[in-house]
């Protein structure tokens, strides 16, 4: 526009409200300038960050989605600690900068990768970008540990865990993802690992993609640790649990131990991943 502008200068004041006219409707129909990927999304104001909210969001990868896209869709509610899985670092790289640049959200970040994948997170084929889990927070971490399982079945798959705040109070916050789907001898030895990890703390929340129903024999071990973040979500069939995929199965879970209590919590469908976000708003005091 400004190298336009010096031109019609130099054309000289007779013609110059002529291209004056048509860069201003020309900006008018093209609208303000956005990241590459961005469409027409507008640069929202910087907001605060709900400090008693967690989210856990598998982004679905490789979906080829928009990083601006999952931005703005993680700001819609600007939790405090965010779990993500099927995570590249190089893509949570660029939503966290996108959730400061455009949102004014500004999170830590500490990751938990379990493999490093060419077709999945791109880079060079000799150093492939790296896979697993991630975890942003507004708070700043301690304490990071990323564990792979013993056994991933079909893929290699762990779990990571922090200390950070939630509602003003320490906590330990674990994020995984377990084996897919038919690997059920899988996810229970997995699911025996990250009990045993979370039994080790009297408050802790569990994130993530179980890849699992919540009356699956692999999620006993968890059950009897801690509840859902829906009070009304749990094992027995007078249980009611929110599906969180597009395959209409209960997969993703907000896990809490130690009396840490739900005062809300919401399953929001996303056109951005096969996974809904799921978030729960806590008193943890």
């Amino acid at each position: 526009m400004a190298v336009q502008r010096r031109e019609a200068w130099v054309l000289g004041r007779g013609t110059g409200w002529l291209v004056g006219a048509l860069i201003a409707a020309c900006a008018v129909l093209v609208g303000p300038s956005a990241p590459s990927g961005a469409g027409s999304l507008p640069v929202e104001p910087v907001r605060d960050i709900v400090p008693n909210r967690v989210m856990t969001w598998n982004l679905c990868n490789p979906c080829e989605e928009s990083n601006v896209h999952r931005a703005a869709e993680i700001a819609r509610f600007a939790p405090q600690v965010i779990g993500l899985q099927e995570a590249c670092v190089r893509d949570v790289q660029r939503i966290r900068e996108h959730l400061r640049s455009l949102h004014g959200l500004v999170y830590h970040v500490e990751y938990g990768p379990v493999l490093r994948n060419w077709s999945r997170c791109g880079g060079a084929p000799w150093r492939p970008g790296a896979y697993g889990q991630a975890v942003l927070s507004a708070a700043p971490m301690t304490d990071a540990v990323n564990t792979e399982y013993p056994e991933g079945g079909s893929e290699d798959r762990g779990y990571m865990a922090v200390t950070t705040t939630v509602d003003g109070r320490p906590v330990r916050v674990f994020n995984t993802h377990l084996a897919q789907r038919r690997q059920e001898s899988v996810r229970a030895e997995q699911t025996r690992v990250l009990a045993a990890a979370v039994a080790r703390h009297d408050r802790a929340i569990v994130l993530g993609d179980f890849n699992a129903v919540p009356d699956a024999p692999e999620l006993t071990v968890v059950w009897d640790l801690a509840a859902d973040a829906n009070p009304r979500c749990h094992p027995s069939a007078a249980g009611t649990c929110e599906t969180t995929t597009d395959w209409h199965t209960r997969f993703d879970y907000v896990f809490l131990r130690g009396g840490i209590v739900p005062v809300g919590h919401g399953v929001h469908p996303t056109p951005y991943s096969d996974h809904d976000l799921v978030h729960a708003d806590l008193d943890a005091a």
